[in-house]
């Protein structure tokens, strides 16, 4: 038993070396990982200084938020225009022609103006040399109540077709 207090009597200093080696790479392992950590906070904190993760994580829960009430509000707004859309013009049918000899060109001219059911009227206009006369006739359901000329029919065909693919470029 004396030897071992001897041996560690005179091993004491470089045990000591030793620990505080240890305790040494110990603290700068920890002072790297205390870095990373601080990284990864300014990260997630976006570089908001002097805010805590509770308050940045509370402003991005109150964006998202108002993101979904906007979100709402436009989901309203979008179902009340659809509700509206067959009642608005969406089919346009034009004819230009000549109904007299004494003009020079197609001034005169069929316009078919339809909602989404086919509903809507044809409006007409006969231009000569002395006047210009305006007809309106309604049109149910692609359809008119009324006779109609070449031209008004033709404006109608034109309205309710579907249209042409377009060509993908």
């Amino acid at each position: 038993m004396a030897d071992l207090t001897t041996w560690l009597a005179g091993s004491a200093p470089s045990i000591a070396a030793i620990l505080f080696a240890l305790t040494l790479v110990w603290a700068l392992l920890l002072t790297r990982r205390t870095r990373q950590l601080r990284a990864r906070l300014d990260g997630l904190t976006r570089g908001e200084r002097g805010s805590s993760l509770e308050a940045v994580l509370e402003a991005h829960l109150r964006r998202v938020r108002d993101v979904s009430d906007e979100l709402q509000a436009i989901h309203q707004r979008t179902a009340a225009l659809e509700a509206q859309m067959p009642a608005a013009v969406q089919q346009v049918g034009l004819v230009r022609f000549n109904p007299f000899e004494d003009t020079g060109s197609n001034q005169s001219f069929a316009l078919a103006l339809l909602d989404g059911h086919g509903h809507g009227v044809v409006i007409s206009s006969l231009h000569s040399r002395q006047a210009t006369r305006l007809y309106v006739k309604p049109v149910v359901a692609g359809q008119a109540d009324r006779a109609m000329s070449d031209e008004e029919a033709q404006a109608i065909s034109q309205a309710v077709a579907p249209p042409p693919a377009s060509p993908r470029a």
